[in-house]
């Protein structure tokens, strides 16, 4: 665990990524943009990337810790799940959901079920599961302190990666996106660096990958009339609380 204070660690939202970065790259402008609203933010990489064809599992431990200083999240655990082989097991279950009753989330973000990398669809399936199972009364994991605060999540968000998924909903990120991109280039030892040679080629290392995520950001930015946009898929359907507040007026017509 990464701190940045020692305070409660009560969140508003977590995200969870199968690996060190995913969450920087899928939805970091729209953490940034609930930071900015005064809440309070936790990430958690469910493995340590260790078989990534780049960097190690030190290094990336390292850039997971700069990244959430720039970021400003409250907090950042790196489990080990065991990167290529996260399995659905009752284990890694629990350890999901000791992370979620300790940090209390209101909302969660986490890999899209539709995917290329098989972790990611792994990753997505016991994020869900455990978020229901954690407000189970009678579901106990290791941690005595935890056995005795169940806590359901109210929201749950898929955040797009490799695939061009439609999303169900889209944040205008406009205001933050440049900043968050601070976030993912602390992950260096996985992008493209001018004078980099000998390497072996990845698909996120390439020149053009960084301008390929601004492009997608621009285009769902487009959809909503804004310069930037993050965009998300639902479980089920949303429930509005508050109709004026969620349709407010818009920026055109």
């Amino acid at each position: 665990m990464f701190d940045l204070d020692h305070s409660p660690h009560h969140v508003y939202a977590l995200a969870f990524g199968a690996h060190p970065d995913d969450v920087e790259l899928s939805c970091g402008a729209t953490l940034l943009k609930i930071i900015d609203e005064g809440k309070r933010v936790a990430v958690c990489d469910l493995t340590r990337g260790e078989m990534g064809t780049l960097g190690s599992a030190e290094t990336r431990k390292t850039e997971a810790r700069d990244a959430m200083r720039i970021m400003g999240y409250l907090s950042r655990e790196m489990l080990d799940l065991v990167d290529s082989e996260l399995l659905y097991t009752p284990e890694n279950l629990h350890a999901i959901i000791s992370i979620i009753r300790k940090c209390r989330p209101e909302v969660v973000f986490c890999n899209p079920p539709d995917e290329r990398h098989p972790d990611h669809m792994k990753a997505s399936r016991l994020v869900h599961d455990a978020c229901y199972y954690s407000g189970l009364q009678r579901l106990l994991t290791d941690t005595e302190e935890e056995k005795q605060h169940p806590h359901r999540p109210h929201h749950l968000l898929y955040y797009i990666q490799f695939k061009q998924l439609e999303p169900d909903i889209i944040v205008d990120v406009s205001a933050t996106f440049e900043r968050s991109r601070a976030g993912i280039l602390a992950f260096s030892s996985q992008f493209y660096r001018d004078g980099q040679t000998g390497e072996p080629r990845t698909l996120i290392n390439r020149h053009e990958f960084l301008t390929g995520l601004e492009a997608r950001a621009r285009s769902l930015g487009e959809q909503i009339g804004t310069m930037y946009g993050e965009g998300f898929l639902l479980p089920g359907a949303l429930r509005i609380m508050d109709f004026s507040g969620t349709f407010s007026p818009g920026t055109f017509s």
